[in-house]
């Protein structure tokens, strides 16, 4: 696989493109995922009701979402590492903040800057992967990071729920500030900049403009960031509902949550395992097309489940972990097939497919915050919508227009994962 260094600097290994990859995708899902357990007592605490509580995630999202427009171009004019050392900088200041917050209305706004500082982050990851790897090579790639920010995500919400259980939820919010400051020296340790050609004209308005209708009318970017808005929109029904469900609803202990959501994340660790396999022998197009199998199974099942009135523990987490095994799949081709086709504009296909992921899910946090009835019936439909979706994507517009173009490999050194 081919990894240009950039100018004269020598290229990274492949062991640090991937760990510097787990942590830089992995502040999403533990910005996400470790306060889940909190979640309740944050609000008894706060005396904040449904709505104001779920703003603390729905907030962070579409910062994260409108961020990532502007830190895409930014990465592409000024390079991969200054974006991603200021953004990480301040996504640590925000963590400390937030852990310190007085009140709903202060957690909401710390909140709302570290969505903005993780765009700085997450994006930088998916723009390095172009950087470095043909399509279909960077979807392995990445399905190797996803393995490790599974792991983050199976360990956020059990850490979190023993957090929450012994410290309360203000030392939840610490440990993300101690997260970034982490990734931020690792970043500033061991990252090579790997912007093949900075340009100058990336943040211009005209320019950004014409960029973004470029990558706008690209079937294949529609059909590949369809899939992962579709995807993480199914994702996020689970982190914007599951802890009223199974806490209040179904009556399941903060660690027994966060037990259940760490296996979640082996489900999702499984998948990006078989992500891997099935693209050595299948590439893009038909993994993604057995992976819908997982995601519809998943999400039609709880519906059915919810519908038949037999929604116990049980049932409701094996449907889960068969959405979150499809979600392994879904979310490295995805991200890599939308940002295959622009090797000279992978800062804005990947802001844009960034954007489109939290639009989708600002959109059931949104919708969550107002359909939670103190049933499972929000949880279990909302994740049949999604499971029905997403196989529909994968089985019509992927296979129709998801062929990812590759790039003849450059001059530079070459780096095998």
């Amino acid at each position: 696989m081919s990894a240009p260094p950039a100018g004269d600097a020598a290229p990274m290994r492949p062991a640090t493109v991937v760990g510097l990859l787990v942590l830089l995708l992995g502040i999403q899902p533990i910005t996400t995922d470790l306060y889940l357990p909190a979640l309740p007592m944050l609000q008894r605490e706060l005396g904040a009701g449904m709505p104001a509580t779920q703003l603390t995630l729905s907030a962070l999202i579409i910062a994260f979402g409108l961020a990532q427009l502007v830190a895409g171009p930014l990465a592409d004019r000024h390079g991969r590492r200054p974006v991603l050392l200021v953004g990480l900088a301040a996504y640590a200041l925000a963590s400390l903040g937030a852990a310190l917050s007085p009140s709903i209305e202060a957690l909401v706004a710390w909140r709302v800057l570290q969505g903005v500082a993780m765009a700085a982050s997450v994006t930088g990851a998916r723009s390095i992967l172009r950087d470095l790897y043909e399509p279909r090579e960077g979807a392995q790639v990445m399905s190797r990071a996803m393995g490790g920010l599974g792991v983050i995500a199976l360990l956020s919400p059990l850490a979190g729920g023993l957090i929450a259980q012994h410290a309360g939820w203000h030392a939840a919010l610490a440990v993300l500030a101690a997260f970034g400051a982490a990734t931020l020296a690792a970043v500033a340790l061991c990252y090579v900049e790997t912007v093949p050609r900075r340009d100058p004209c990336a943040t211009r308005l005209a320019p950004l403009a014409r960029n973004w209708a470029i990558v706008l009318a690209h079937p294949g970017f529609r059909a590949w960031a369809g899939l992962s808005a579709l995807a993480y929109g199914g994702l996020f029904v689970v982190l914007a509902g599951s802890s009223f469900v199974y806490i209040e609803v179904l009556g399941v202990s903060r660690i027994g949550y966060g037990a259940l959501m760490a296996g979640n994340g082996l489900a999702y660790v499984v998948g990006t395992v078989v992500c891997r396999r099935w693209l050595v022998r299948h590439g893009l197009r038909a993994t993604v097309r057995r992976g819908a199998w997982f995601s519809l199974a998943g999400g039609l099942g709880m519906a059915l489940l919810a519908l038949g009135g037999l929604a116990g523990v049980a049932g409701l987490f094996a449907c889960q972990c068969l959405f979150a095994l499809g979600h392994g799949v879904h979310q490295p081709c995805g991200q890599a097939g939308a940002v295959g086709p622009f090797p000279e504009k992978a800062g804005t296909a990947a802001s844009l497919s960034g954007f489109l992921m939290m639009l989708s899910a600002f959109g059931v946090g949104l919708w969550m915050g107002t359909a939670l009835d103190g049933t499972v019936r929000p949880l279990a439909y909302g994740l049949g919508v999604f499971g029905c979706a997403i196989a529909l994507v994968a089985w019509t517009l992927v296979q129709r227009d998801g062929e990812p173009a590759a790039r003849p490999a450059p001059a530079g050194g070459a780096v095998s994962p």
